[in-house]
Formats: structure tokens, sequence, C-alpha cells
């Protein structure tokens, strides 16, 4: 539930004018402000090296990850960039064999296929269709580019939790993608002073609400991939697609519902095999 509700958040901040890599940097700056409170407990002078180069990795993995999906929902359909979302656990599931050494089986890659499949639906619903005309789609480019990104990023702090503990990782996330974020915040010369009323009331509440969903949604990430192969945890994510299709129905007008519902359903059918039967 909280990492659609929290594209909403986004898709409406950067809709009123808030430049997506400043949404991106607030998110991790707030976040990172809170964490304090939860890094006084940690020992860090005793954490491994490879802990601080894997933070660094995921940080610059995860800035740019989701300064591109930021970019992308000011552009595109909720409840198409969603179901986009889908790939992401190819994405883990190659990287893992490769950096992890975890190697999914048949029933795996049967609900892989079928999260696939069930992209072909939502994606058929655009005005390019299901074909290679839909690539050159700016929005569809940044949601791809966001979703490799995070996929690798997803790998990178598995690594971390084995090096530390998912609350642990969950601080060096905050920490080191605020840092990176406001590198990317820089480089394209954004002033948060030469936006108009960037912190009104409203969008104030809103950036709560969406520090409150990126939070929550990062902290039960961790605790996930800390059971679970990392292919297969992003294909339990999955799940949240129907709710994205809904949220960008209700809320943004989005139309083919039907069709978007059918390949979301097929989607879901996909992670639940991945789930029971793994």
């Amino acid at each position: 539930m909280s990492n659609p509700t929290g594209n909403v958040f986004q898709k409406q901040l950067t809709a009123r004018g808030h430049h997506p890599l400043l949404v991106n940097f607030l998110t991790y700056l707030f976040l990172g402000i809170f964490c304090i409170l939860l890094a006084i407990q940690v020992d860090w002078i005793h954490l491994p090296a490879r802990f601080w180069w894997y933070s660094i990795a995921g940080g610059i993995a995860g800035a740019l990850g989701n300064g591109f999906l930021v970019k992308a929902l000011q552009k595109g359909d909720l409840s198409v960039l969603g179901p986009v979302n889908s790939y992401k656990s190819v994405v883990g599931i190659i990287i893992g064999i490769f950096m992890l050494g975890e190697i999914p089986n048949i029933w795996g890659l049967s609900g892989v296929v079928l999260i696939i499949w069930g992209s072909y639906f939502v994606l058929d619903t655009t005005e390019d269709r299901f074909t290679w005309a839909l690539l050159k789609r700016k929005e569809i480019q940044y949601r791809i580019w966001a979703m490799i990104l995070t996929g690798v990023e997803a790998v990178i702090i598995k690594k971390i939790i084995l090096a530390s503990n998912p609350t642990t990782a969950f601080i060096s996330w905050c920490w080191f993608g605020a840092i990176f974020s406001l590198f990317l915040l820089l480089s394209a010369r954004q002033s948060i002073a030469g936006l108009k009323n960037p912190f009104t009331a409203d969008a104030f509440l809103k950036y709560v609400f969406l520090v409150a969903c990126i939070g929550t949604m990062q902290f039960t990430t961790n605790f996930v991939l800390s059971h679970m192969q990392v292919g297969y945890a992003l294909s339990l994510f999955q799940l949240s697609t129907i709710v994205s299709v809904l949220l960008g129905h209700r809320i943004f007008r989005e139309e083919h519902l039907q069709q978007k519902l059918v390949g979301s359903a097929i989607m879901i059918i996909g992670s639940v095999i991945i789930i029971l039967l793994k």
C-alpha cells in the first residue's frame, strides 16, 4: 500500500511545479533527519568496510533511480507506470544470481513470466500500444531506468543488510540517498529558493505523507529482503500494482480500468506462485 500511495503524492507535487529532483532530495532529507534517533543505537565503528562501500553504491543507484521515478510520474499515468515496475523482479533475479548466488526455481521463473504477460495488458492501453514505439516515450524511458537502477539498488541493499542489519541498512539508505540526491539537485542547478511557494501548508502536508509512505515502504522492504531472495521479494511487491491502477483511475481519472485490472490480476497470480511455491 505504501509505495503506490507515495507515488500519488509524488505525482501531485510535481504537477504543482515542484521539480522531481527537489521532491526526491527532500524525501531523503526528511527521512535522514528522522534516522538520527535510530542512529544513536548503532555501533558504527565496528561495521565492516564492505558496509560503507555498498552504502555508497546503493546511495548512488537509489538517488538516480528515484530521481528517474519521480520524473516519470511527472509525465506519465500512474496506472501505466506502476505495472512497468513488474520487470524489476527480472532485474533483481538476474543481478541476484551473480552478486548473491540466489538461483530461482522453475516456479519462480513461471511467476516472472506471468508478471511480464500481465504487464502486456496494461501497457497495451497506451496510445502506442505494446510496441517498440512505446519505448520512445520519455515517461516509459524514465520508468525503465528507474526500474533498472532500483533493481540494482535492491541487491546492494541486501548486501548492506548481510553486513549489518535491516535497521542500519535503512539508515544508510536514507543518509546516502540524501547525499547523492543533493548532488543530482545541484548538478541540475535547481534552486529551492527560486521556486514559487514550495512550502505552502498543503505542499508541506503532502511531503509529510510522502515521507511516511516512502519510509514505511523501504523499512518493510529491508525486513522482507532479510528473509527472502531479492527476485522473489521484488516480485511480491508487484501486489501493489492493482493499488496503482485503482488510485490512478480514482484520483487522476486515468482510463481503461478493466483491461488494466486484468493485467494486474495476471501479475498478482505470478507473484503468488513465486511466494507460495518458492
